[in-house]
């Protein structure tokens, strides 16, 4: 493995083995279910080279644009029936779990119908813009005992994977500091409809930092968030491209930086620190990443495989087929992910109105 441009002081640790940890992707031990996907935009190509690499029965694609759907059916799925209306989809009694990868805004209508149609459901990210519905289609999930699950794929990308199962082992013992960095490109989106979302940054592309957040911090509780926003110079995007957030707990912190104008010498940085020991990964994008991991008295340089597209999307989508297998909540599951979303709102109106606020105070996006 490459050695780290920078990374953190070895003084005094010795080299050791890196933790073998079940970062990857698990499959469920059947595959018969069958998947409905619903919306056939950009990137569900994502999703359906994962699904397909994994074996996954897809049986139903649907969009609004035709093309779209039959475009995805002839590189992925050619025995899939084609729709341009969900509830057509929703009526077939053969599918079981339901992919909703349309824009949030339309979306928790079709996940209502969806689960009263007696769906499981993996829902894109964000999940919705109001917590209040989000809590009451959690709730509907419930009563109609299906499970609904959000697509936070984020946290099936190789090095963020193994960073919180580390977590999870308490091989560092007490988290108390969480630090993540990108500094990249976002400018593809100007001139598409991304350029309409006011807080593209901190919220659409935000989620996935403001969730792996929490997964670093387990048991911890967020008192406030402070948060800021701004414009890069000569950006051609409408919504700012520069974001921050801090956020405070009683006994730790977490910082997220967000420098979305960066057209050369690109870096993506995620620091945990803890009680004993530290975990720091790095790289010039999401991708390609080197993962260091320093405990008490040795330190190890993991070799990880895959990468965030289309791992992330394979996790998603497995994690749900294997809480239905197992007969239990998924671990990205709707009511875990409004805690989240809580995190992100509170950013975004922090950097709003240029004060600290309590995640759960603000109940919609605005």
């Amino acid at each position: 493995m490459r050695n780290l441009p920078f990374g953190p002081s070895l003084d005094g640790l010795k080299r050791a083995a890196a933790p073998q940890l079940p970062y990857r992707p698990c499959d469920p031990k059947s595959y018969r279910l069958s998947i409905g996907l619903i919306a056939c935009g950009g990137i569900t190509l994502q999703h359906l080279t994962a699904y397909k690499r994994a074996g996954y029965r897809v049986v139903a694609l649907c969009d609004l644009i035709k093309s779209r759907a039959l475009e995805r059916k002839k590189a992925f799925y050619p025995r899939a029936e084609v729709y341009t209306d969900y509830r057509d989809v929703l009526k077939r009694s053969d599918i079981e779990v339901v992919d909703i990868a349309t824009h949030p805004e339309v979306r928790a209508e079709i996940i209502k119908d969806a689960l009263n149609a007696g769906k499981h459901v993996l829902s894109q990210k964000p999940f919705v813009v109001d917590l209040d519905v989000g809590e009451r289609l959690a709730d509907f999930a419930d009563r109609r005992k299906l499970k609904l699950a959000v697509n936070q794929n984020g946290r099936w990308a190789p090095h963020f994977s193994y960073m919180r199962h580390v977590v999870q082992a308490g091989l560092l013992g007490e988290v108390f500091a969480s630090h993540l960095a990108v500094h990249w490109d976002h400018a593809w989106t100007a001139g598409t409809v991304f350029d309409r979302i006011k807080h593209l940054i901190l919220y659409d592309f935000g989620i996935h930092w403001f969730d792996i957040t929490r997964c670093f911090l387990p048991g911890k509780t967020a008192r406030r968030v402070h948060a800021s926003m701004s414009f890069a110079p000569k950006q051609v995007s409408k919504p700012p491209l520069l974001a921050q957030a801090l956020i405070e707990f009683d006994d730790a912190q977490a910082s997220l930086v967000f420098d979305g104008a960066v057209k050369r010498g690109r870096l993506d940085t995620s620091y945990i620190a803890s009680t004993r020991g530290s975990i720091l990964s790095a790289g010039p994008d999401l991708a390609r990443q080197n993962v260091i991991l320093c405990t008490e008295k040795t330190y190890a340089r993991p070799r990880l495989q895959g990468s965030w597209f289309p791992d992330g999307m394979h996790g998603t989508m497995a994690e749900l087929l294997c809480a239905i297998e197992e007969e239990r909540e998924p671990t990205h599951n709707a009511r875990d992910n409004l805690k989240s979303l809580a995190l992100c709102f509170a950013a975004c109106q922090s950097a709003e109105t240029s004060r600290p606020v309590a995640p759960g105070k603000v109940r919609r996006l605005l």
